[in-house]
């Protein structure tokens, strides 16, 4: 039997090389992500239903060959398995097909064995929905783990799996990771397909990868689940080479913007603007141009949220009435929580003009954007501005709020972050740095359209430079 300390010392490429050899049997690995799912979520929530893997489909060439996988509870269905989108709507809804994207992971070799909590529609960068409950941080139990791939992250830097799906159409990647000291990649728009049963996720911001412990296990599960099917609205073409082989190159010098403060004036703290000064100090060490800059959205804050409300809860309007039909519920606060009834009626209010006027501001925001990248190879800011906070915090008083002053406090929480999905940029978190009181500290990369294999080299030669994988939460399976 595979030891946990054995089985969460591995990433998932790892995981499968021990497989290939002959180290360990698939039937192993699947049990000892079970046993690390017992020990550990009790105590974080992260993961909400265990489901029975088939163990003769396991293909040994496969790049991830026998690796366990969780997947978020939304936008990506198992045939046969509940769907729930986080929401006591979609409660007990069972997908009748795998997604393209499931069908991507299958191919991979990736054992998917459940899946983990989501916010609500995935509407926060926090994971604390009613359906299910707060999921918590392993570096602290009383903070959050982010979100809205917060379960997916703790799943991960607790040691259940060694990578796990998530999304992003806000930083839902990138803001885990950051939270739970993990590495976060949101690849280019087009870069990862949705597949025909989704049309563009949240027109265009939304994007598909993982979180993982390793930049390799980002890099090769974007090899595998890269490319786009025929009619797909967004098309980035797959270069010439795998991303994996990118991880291992040395990035050259590149000319590094850093963004101290965020786009709404917001500054990070104390311990977050020191790690940002200490990975300044690491960038030049590595012979990388670095220099401040205050960059521009291109249009001001406010209209900026007020774009992406528009476009998120107008998107949601027509999602919240399926799962209502599918499940012959009605639209209420008995089906819904507070925040989220709110954005539905916001995205019932938002007409065809004012969806117009917010593509419009993301044209010039997208504008803007690509005029830095052409002066700059990278950006780097914060992940966040402030350290996990508290459950029970970013909830508060949402009765409160209407649909954009939701988005708005959605915002303001992860101000750095929305710009790459609003331009469609690949971006990163990074963890390099840990706050005196022991929690993670994320830094994020941002590149031009297209630009994936930039960061993804820098980042190989920054895990290289400041390795965080022995590095393991208090509440971690290996102990």
């Amino acid at each position: 039997m595979m030891q946990l300390h054995e089985y969460s010392s591995f990433d998932g490429l790892g995981l499968a090389q021990l497989l290939r050899t002959g180290a360990v049997s698939a039937a192993e690995l699947h049990d000892a992500a079970v046993r690390a799912c017992a020990a550990v979520n009790p105590q974080l929530n992260a993961v909400v239903e265990l489901w029975p893997v088939d163990l003769s489909q396991v293909d040994g060439a496969a790049p991830f060959a026998g690796v366990p996988f969780l997947i978020k509870d939304i936008a990506v269905t198992m045939a046969g398995q509940r769907s729930e989108a986080g929401s006591r709507l979609g409660a007990g809804h069972v997908a009748a097909l795998d997604s393209h994207l499931m069908t991507q992971f299958r191919q991979a070799g990736l054992l998917t064995f459940g899946r983990t909590s989501t916010p609500e529609m995935a509407f926060a960068t926090t994971t604390e929905p009613v359906l299910y409950g707060a999921t918590r941080n392993p570096w602290n139990v009383s903070m959050s783990a982010g979100g809205s791939s917060g379960g997916a992250a703790a799943a991960v830097a607790a040691g259940i799996v060694p990578l796990a799906h998530a999304t992003d159409a806000a930083g839902s990647i990138r803001v885990p990771a950051a939270s739970t000291g993990l590495f976060g990649f949101k690849p280019s728009r087009g870069r990862v397909s949705n597949g025909p049963a989704m049309d563009e996720i949240f027109s265009g911001l939304g994007v598909q990868l993982g979180v993982s412990r390793t930049v390799r296990d980002s890099a090769a599960l974007l090899d595998c689940v890269q490319g786009v099917m025929a009619g797909e609205a967004y098309v980035t073409a797959a270069p010439g080479h795998s991303w994996l082989s990118q991880v291992s190159r040395e990035p050259g010098r590149l000319r590094i913007a850093v963004q101290r403060m965020a786009f709404n004036g917001a500054h990070p703290v104390p311990s977050i603007d020191a790690a940002l000064d200490a990975s300044v100090r690491l960038l030049e060490s590595l012979g990388h141009h670095v220099e401040d800059v205050q960059g521009s959205l291109g249009v001001s804050w406010q209209a900026f949220v007020h774009a992406n409300a528009s476009i998120w809860c107008a998107n949601l309007v027509p999602w919240i009435d399926a799962l209502a039909q599918e499940s012959g519920r009605g639209v209420s606060l008995d089906t819904l929580e507070p925040a989220t009834l709110a954005c539905y009626r916001h995205g019932k209010t938002v007409s065809a003009v004012d969806f117009v006027a917010a593509l419009d501001v993301r044209n010039s925001v997208t504008r803007q954007a690509g005029a830095l990248f052409g002066q700059y190879d990278v950006l780097l800011t914060p992940t966040m501005p402030d350290l996990p906070w508290a459950l029970g915090r970013y909830g508060e008083d949402q009765d409160k709020l209407d649909g954009l002053g939701w988005t708005a406090r959605l915002f303001e929480h992860s101000p750095y972050t929305p710009l790459a999905n609003v331009a469609g940029l690949p971006a990163m978190s990074v963890p390099l740095a840990m706050s005196e009181d022991g929690m993670p500290i994320g830094m994020q990369f941002m590149a031009g359209y297209g630009q994936d294999g930039t960061l993804l080299r820098l980042a190989g030669q920054l895990e290289r430079a400041a390795p965080w994988g022995q590095r393991c939460p208090p509440v971690w399976a290996g102990h």
